[in-house]
């Protein structure tokens, strides 16, 4: 288990120097920049771009490259890549670290191959959790990726038949073929989001393969947080939860005796509506007024949580259509609370 005192402060997973083992999670239409710099800001040490298709890397598609846009704030970042097919997987790659150069923009920290999207838009392409049926490409998009001389990781979930062995098998040969990092996610794709996330395959994973497991799935408080740490996962990766309570991040941290940004624990609601006000004007500067609303939320219950009259304010703000509005039932919420 991670400790400041014993590490150093430091922690070397995956091929890359974190500060720490909380990492967010990629999550389809919300990990845009300026939500990965909200949740760098909060203590994330490690940030995740959205699932970024590499066939639309590869027919040059603007809002597929538009997605590589990362800020000078942010911390390291994971390009999360989606794709059947290892070549176009690698030839995709290849097009957003030259777009990245060319733009003059800081490189990615690493390359990360998504094998855990369950959704059947991504899986009847042959990507996401398909490819746990398909070890053969899934490998030799791992090996093709490594060549680009960036640490790689590959999300994944337990294999759906049931057997431990098989994800621990998969792993194996993820790992075999040069991923530095494999993080499992504990339910099955079949299962989708439903039910509880299996904590025993992720720990026999990180027994057999020390240093390489980073864990995903319902990880809601500290403890959950604790608990995949002290089963010997060096990362966490967290997900919905940060969404439902984004202080989790923070919070987290100051159960782990590791350094927390400073004021961002136990923060007063005027730091919160703060906080929620400079996301949501760096998300429509940059996103656009319509992605803006969509993030803000996203997120905004979390935000709300502990509040006078949270509910209320949640069934306003679904019904907001602008940003400003948002932001406005936010400040009532927070006056209410002061």
């Amino acid at each position: 288990m991670f400790s400041p005192e014993k590490d150093g402060g430091a922690l070397g997973v995956g091929g890359l120097p974190l500060r720490n083992p909380l990492c967010l999670a990629p999550l389809a239409g919300v990990t845009a920049a300026p939500v990965r710099e909200f949740f760098t800001r909060l203590g994330a040490a490690l940030t995740h771009t959205e699932m970024v298709s590499c066939a639309g890397l590869v027919r040059a598609n603007r809002k597929t490259s538009d997605m590589l846009a990362t800020l000078p704030e942010e911390g390291p970042v994971v390009l999360q890549l989606f794709g059947g097919e290892a070549d176009t997987v690698a030839r995709g790659a290849e097009v957003a670290l030259e777009l990245k150069k060319r733009r003059g923009e800081a490189a990615f920290a690493g390359l990360g191959i998504n094998m855990a999207c369950p959704m059947p838009k991504v899986t009847r392409r042959g990507a996401g959790a398909a490819l746990l049926e398909n070890p053969p490409e899934a490998f030799a998009m791992t090996r093709m990726l490594k060549r680009l001389e960036l640490p790689v990781w590959v999300k994944i979930r337990r294999l759906n038949n049931g057997r431990n062995e098989d994800t621990l098998r998969f792993v194996e040969g993820l790992l075999a073929a040069g991923a530095d990092n494999v993080c499992i996610h504990g339910r099955t794709a079949a299962q989708r989001y439903e039910g509880r996330s299996d904590r025993l395959v992720v720990a026999e994973a990180a027994r057999y393969f020390p240093g390489k497991i980073a864990a995903s799935g319902d990880v809601r408080t500290p403890e959950d947080v604790q608990a995949y740490l002290a089963a010997g996962c060096v990362v966490v990766m967290l997900a919905r939860g940060a969404m439902a309570n984004p202080w989790l991040f923070p919070e987290s941290l100051h159960a782990l005796r590791c350094a927390v940004p400073e004021g961002f624990l136990n923060p007063t609601p005027r730091q919160r509506g703060a906080e929620l006000s400079r996301l949501g004007e760096r998300a429509r500067a940059l996103c656009g007024e319509r992605q803006a609303v969509v993030l803000i939320k996203r997120l905004m219950g979390g935000m709300l949580k502990g509040m006078e009259g949270a509910a209320e304010l949640r069934r306003r703000a679904g019904c907001a259509a602008d940003l400003d509005s948002l932001l406005e039932i936010f400040r009532m919420g927070m006056e209410a609370s002061l």
